[in-house]
């Protein structure tokens, strides 16, 4: 296929990877780099050999770039992906897909008004690590899924993160930053939410920053740290997930582990592209398995690139805007049931992704 032109949007922390991944995908031409601070956009564009350094106005008037990928911060998601849509534009944005539903809703809907392509990170789920359990499940290794648990704990983002204040602001937290991952992985290893329900509290209401270049700094915190919710799938499974920026001394518990009626599966941490997947068959010991799929390192990106194959192919991409709006509704329905003490019923739905080919070449 002819490379698709790209450009970024949104030069900062975790543009690096995505300009270096992006650089090396043969479906991707990767024309631009736009920031609202245009010195950054130059850095980063001298750094990685871009041919243009653009304003954001810049980079959405260029006739030539056909999908933007969005790395803003989340506050300026669906307003920068409503921008690159009106301009004519497929988006890829970071997650999530936007800071609220409604807004998560207009990005979907102007891009079905404009015949465009709308989807967004984590991508995870296409490496080797979600994907080989995809298959374990859908070929009857465990049988009939029963119960999945996740667990994501740890002290916050103050100790380490230059910038880490939105992530305590309202769209932050760690259901909005690290629920997109494991909430992802389990649509797509077992589908639909139907109903989710939890608890939420916002443990510490000030933070201190430990890190450079803001140490000593302190952050009101406005939005749950500590969150447990419980979920009903479409197929009859029960989630639980617990996200916590409260739990200062770590987790020893597993990233994720899927019940069901023959067996119980690990699935590794849904962050990353690879790791270790383990079996566990009824009356059995446990056993690794080697993964069946490729791109097992940090791919971030690869998710542009099958939406550009995609367009190519005129197929649905993987890592698609309705799943991300899915999975939206969900983090923003476990806030809402703590808050006022209800299941809530979910109004969306999605189909899971398109497994991924067996053997996918791995990037290196």
């Amino acid at each position: 296929m002819t490379p698709i032109k790209t450009g970024i949007i949104g030069c900062g922390n975790i543009s690096r990877i995505y300009f270096t991944n992006l650089l090396t995908y043969p479906e991707i031409e990767l024309a631009a780099a736009a920031d609202l601070d245009i010195e950054r956009a130059r850095e980063r564009a001298e750094e990685f050999g871009i041919a243009k350094a653009y304003t954001v106005d810049e980079l959405l008037a260029d006739p030539e770039i056909e999908i933007v990928v969005n790395l803003t911060i989340p506050a300026a998601h669906a307003s920068i992906c409503k921008r690159a849509l009106e301009a004519g534009k497929h988006v890829y944005v970071e997650k999530p897909l936007a800071v609220t539903r409604e807004e998560g809703r207009e990005v979907l809907a102007l891009a079905a008004e404009k015949g465009l392509r709308v989807a967004s990170a984590p991508e995870t789920f296409l490496g080797g690590g979600i994907q080989t359990c995809r298959k374990l499940i859908d070929d009857g290794a465990i049988g009939q899924p029963v119960s999945v648990s996740g667990f994501m704990l740890g002290g916050g983002h103050e100790s380490w993160h230059p910038d880490p204040e939105f992530y305590y602001a309202i769209g932050g937290g760690p259901m909005f930053d690290m629920g997109p991952y494991y909430l992802t992985a389990f649509v797509t290893l077992l589908g639909p939410i139907r109903r989710v329900t939890g608890s939420a509290v916002i443990t510490y209401p000030e933070r201190t920053i430990t890190s450079e270049k803001k140490r000593g700094q302190t952050i009101k915190v406005e939005t749950p740290t500590h969150l447990a919710g419980v979920l009903d799938f479409a197929s009859g499974a029960v989630g639980t997930l617990i996200t916590s920026f409260d739990a200062k001394a770590g987790t020893s518990l597993p990233n994720i582990e899927i019940h069901g009626s023959a067996g119980t599966l690990l699935v590794p941490d849904p962050n990353n592209f690879g790791g270790t997947v383990k079996l566990r068959r009824a009356g059995g010991d446990w056993e690794e398995i080697p993964l069946t799929h490729g791109y097992t390192h940090n791919n971030r990106g690869i998710g542009v690139a099958d939406m550009a194959r995609a367009i190519a192919e005129n197929r649905p991409h993987r890592a698609s805007g309705e799943m991300a709006y899915h999975v939206l509704e969900a983090m923003h329905g476990i806030h809402d049931a703590s808050r006022d003490g209800v299941h809530y019923i979910m109004a969306s739905s999605c189909a899971r992704p398109e497994p991924m080919p067996a053997l996918a070449v791995q990037e290196s």
